[in-house]
């Protein structure tokens, strides 16, 4: 049985090398780049040259198969032509060194093509099992292979995924990934997948042309715009009430924005056909590498901590061989973002869906109340667009709305003190940024917390989004602002540093604004810092992804207006906080049925 393929570079997905395989160069110089075929994906050698692949595609997280599944023996079978060196490796990470362990070296000669077999009988399953490759002759070519196991048949678990997209009006993405799964997996009889996938896509924004999406395999419905959580759950009911048909057994949740890999879905429904029942209710989480450097993970796995989020491994880089290691050591994790997320479908019953709270924060709460055990593997994986090229100022109103729906149902001791540390500490930040706006907007997603969960079910989600877009900041191109744009200016801004002096400074005329106001700045949109608002007029706040900014203007007792509403609000949460808390935990857990669901979806 086929575990893992080894993987190429592919355009379209990821073409960065090192994330597959790495070169040993000897003494040819720097000219070594052009041996590898992109078209036929093999690798040509010549006599002397070394390719590793310890990488994050092509190593094999022993530890993990061996602790969640049933994998018993572990084989390397490589397509190759010419005399080769083949190594077998054991690699580990422990503290701050990498141990490596050669577990058996051959060499194999031939003039044609061949399969050649090779045993990891002698490792000590920790960590990484990797392989290398040393030509021995010009002209030795390596075509491809896989990591194999003799799993009995009947040992294997019966698996079937559906896939559950939600999408607003991003045609091209969809239809992209759509081709990719037609072509790898859906229509590949090849594939192990092929007649064991099915793909769910609730389209809230009500434009994809499904004449010519549609397949036996592929499910379209038209749904409401009520954010990702609407989107989902949408998926997960057309799964739970029609699976008599469609005979799912794990539902993976995907974003639509996201560039894929279908080796990663072959990998993850291998895990499920193998898990041990130790195992049997495990998520299986796919990480999140930047779309824009593709050997960057953002996250994988996350700890929520009542709201001080904590993406795990975040920023590796991995094609580094130390940061894949670093991967295969585990940590508490409390729940995986629905950018890929799979678990089981008995999880998905009519009183156990997602609460519906448009986006931020419903894979978090539907991870912290279900998941058990996370399962992340290297090579299971998506790529997209970092965060802060995505900033939205309406955002303010629903993380912390959010946050505190989720702390109610989970965090029961995240109270009075907690919460006003955080809303004075952020809106004192907004208020000096002169990003009034998102101080109402955060007023208004506490607020409407403090309404309780009934006032929750008695809302038009699209109509409420409607009223929260329109509450922020709307990045313009930079023709129409009348503030002239310099890029100097903005990179300049990223290099201003605090000193212990400028920041009593600051702290004493509150960042400047007692001070007389002079010239004029430009920040970035998705971070900008206190230090570059000092005593400036007004400020641009440019996003270098789309071209588009907004402007701010300082006003002197505006700000004064703020900070006083601001302590307002926290006299307010001190009086009504924990018994709204109180009444989520109780008349709350009907936003999470399938009757409630179903008025809201219109269904």
């Amino acid at each position: 049985m086929e575990i893992q393929k080894i993987l190429f570079p592919q355009v379209g997905r990821c073409t960065d090398r090192e994330m597959y395989f790495r070169l040993e160069k000897s003494g040819f110089g720097s000219n070594q780049m052009l041996f590898y075929d992109n078209e036929k994906q093999t690798i040509l050698f010549r006599t002397g040259e070394k390719v590793w692949f310890d990488t994050y595609f092509n190593g094999f997280s022993i530890e993990k198969w061996k602790k969640y599944t049933i994998l018993d023996n572990l084989t390397l079978k490589l397509e190759l032509s010419g005399k080769f060196k083949v190594i077998l490796l054991n690699k580990e990470k422990v503290h701050n060194e990498v141990f490596e362990k050669i577990i058996c070296a051959a060499t194999i000669e031939t003039d044609t093509r061949k399969t050649c077999e090779f045993s990891f009988a002698d490792g000590n399953a920790r960590g990484m099992y990797t392989f290398g490759l040393e030509a021995l002759s010009d002209d030795s070519i390596f075509y491809g292979g896989a990591y194999c196991s003799s799993v009995p048949k009947q040992a294997l678990r019966d698996i079937k995924i559906g896939i559950g997209i939600c999408t607003f009006r991003r045609e091209e993405f969809v239809k992209k990934n759509l081709k990719i799964l037609k072509e790898s997996i859906l229509e590949n009889k090849a594939s192990p997948l092929y007649r064991h996938m099915e793909v769910f896509i609730a389209d809230n924004g009500r434009t994809l042309e499904s004449g010519e999406l549609l397949t036996p395999e592929i499910h379209i419905y038209p749904n409401r715009n009520v954010g990702g959580a609407g989107g989902f759950t949408r998926d997960l009911i057309e799964i739970m009430e029609n699976n008599n048909t469609f005979h799912i057994t794990h539902v993976l949740l995907m974003d639509d924005d996201i560039v894929i890999e279908p080796e990663a879905l072959v990998k993850t429904y291998t895990l499920l056909t193998l898990l041990k029942d130790t195992y049997i209710d495990a998520f299986i989480g796919g990480a999140m590498l930047r779309l824009d450097r593709q050997y960057i993970q953002v996250e994988s796995g996350a700890v929520w901590d009542a709201g001080y989020l904590d993406p795990l491994k975040m920023n590796l880089d991995l094609r580094q061989c130390e940061a894949c290691l670093y991967n295969e050591t585990e940590e508490f994790s409390e729940y995986n973002a629905w950018w890929y997320c799979c678990f089981p479908v008995e999880i998905v019953t009519p009183d156990n869906l997602p609460l519906p709270i448009f986006i931020r924060g419903d894979d978090l709460e539907y991870g912290l109340r279900n998941m058990k055990h996370l399962i992340l593997m290297n090579g299971i994986c998506v790529w997209h667009e970092p965060f802060e090229n995505k900033y939205s100022s309406y955002l303010e109103y629903y993380i912390i709305r959010n946050l505190l729906i989720d702390n109610a149902f989970h965090y029961p001791e995240y109270g009075v003190k907690q919460l006003n540390r955080m809303l004075f500490k952020h809106c004192i930040q907004e208020i000096m940024f002169y990003r009034y706006k998102n101080v109402d907007l955060y007023f208004q997603g506490i607020k409407d917390f403090l309404k309780g969960p009934e006032w929750l079910m008695q809302q038009d989600g699209e109509t409420l989004h409607q009223q929260v877009m329109a509450a922020g900041y709307k990045g313009e191109s930079l023709d129409k602002l009348d503030m002239r744009f310099n890029y100097p200016e903005y990179c300049k801004s990223f290099t201003m540093q605090h000193t212990t002096e400028s920041k009593i400074k600051r702290n004493l005329t509150f960042n400047g604004l007692f001070l007389k106001a002079k010239g004029e700045g430009i920040v970035q949109m998705a971070a900008p810092k206190t230090v570059q608002f000092y005593r400036k007029k007004r400020v641009m706040h440019y996003d270098a992804a789309g071209k588009k900014a907004f402007i701010t203007e300082r006003e002197r007792w505006t700000s004064v207006k703020y900070v006083l509403r601001t302590i307002g609000m926290m006299l307010t949460v001190c009086v009504q906080l924990k018994g709204v808390q109180k009444k989520y935990r109780t008349e709350g857990m009907q936003l999470r049925t399938l009757a409630f669901w179903r008025e809201y979806l219109g269904l």
